[in-house]
């Protein structure tokens, strides 16, 4: 199956777990991948754990620092040319206490990784695809819990609420430029930490990261959907 024609594809996250199920579904898929995460001796792992002729090359990367995300711009146009599409699975998880505890140690981390590197990183890459003239798509994942508050989850629910309107204004701005703009909202992912941090929870009622791999997948082949946040449950 070569859905993808070669196209250059960018994962961001790619050592972790959802990262690595996407990894693995765009070469089955006939992409060249630029794998991005922080870890160098993860992404290795990664690759070589692709499908035997996977085009696949790691880029190590503090996705936080402006700088480093273009310097990682440009070697990866030194690498493969261009960027086709970006799945950026970044993100990060924590209850918080209250809101009138006064903390803002969650808050703080959760815009962080959540929502400022979705701004950061997805505007960046827009960029060059606009520079290169590449018609193609970006895709967040997200979460549920970006459309409603939760008990002491204030934290993490803002911070994916803003990803969200991030991606749709996104999705509007790129519109003249054939860029696609999604996003996927899974309910509770189906990862080891997420089964460590919830032992009594069930985890046949979480999202597969495959599952997740294959709607990032569908994202950006189907060149009619753009602004959509897609939710994703377990089939249980």
């Amino acid at each position: 199956m070569n859905e993808l024609n070669a196209s250059v594809v960018m994962i961001t996250g790619a050592s972790g777990n959802v990262g690595q199920a996407v990894a693995e579904a765009f070469a089955r898929a006939g992409a060249r991948l630029a794998l991005v995460d922080l870890n160098a001796d993860r992404l290795k792992q990664v690759v070589d754990s692709l499908p035997e002729g996977a085009a696949a090359r790691p880029f190590a990367t503090d996705l936080s620092d402006p700088q480093a995300v273009d310097t990682l711009l440009v070697n990866i146009d030194e690498a493969f040319g261009k960027v086709d599409h970006l799945v950026h699975t970044v993100g990060g998880f924590a209850m918080g206490d209250p809101v009138h505890a006064g903390n803002l140690d969650v808050f703080d981390r959760m815009m962080m990784l959540n929502a400022r590197l979705v701004y950061l990183l997805c505007g960046r890459v827009a960029a060059h695809m606009i520079e290169k003239k590449t018609a193609g798509s970006i895709s967040v994942v997200l979460a549920r819990a970006g459309k409603k508050g939760g008990n002491t989850n204030a934290a993490y629910s803002a911070s994916k609420s803003a990803a969200t309107r991030i991606m749709e204004s996104m999705a509007l701005e790129l519109k003249p430029h054939r860029i696609r703009v999604n996003g996927i909202s899974p309910s509770i992912v189906d990862t080891p930490p997420n089964r460590d941090s919830m032992p009594k929870a069930d985890p046949a009622a979480w999202v597969d990261p495959a599952r997740i791999a294959q709607l990032a997948l569908f994202l950006a082949t189907n060149d009619a959907m753009t602004g959509a946040d897609v939710e994703i449950s377990a089939w249980s």
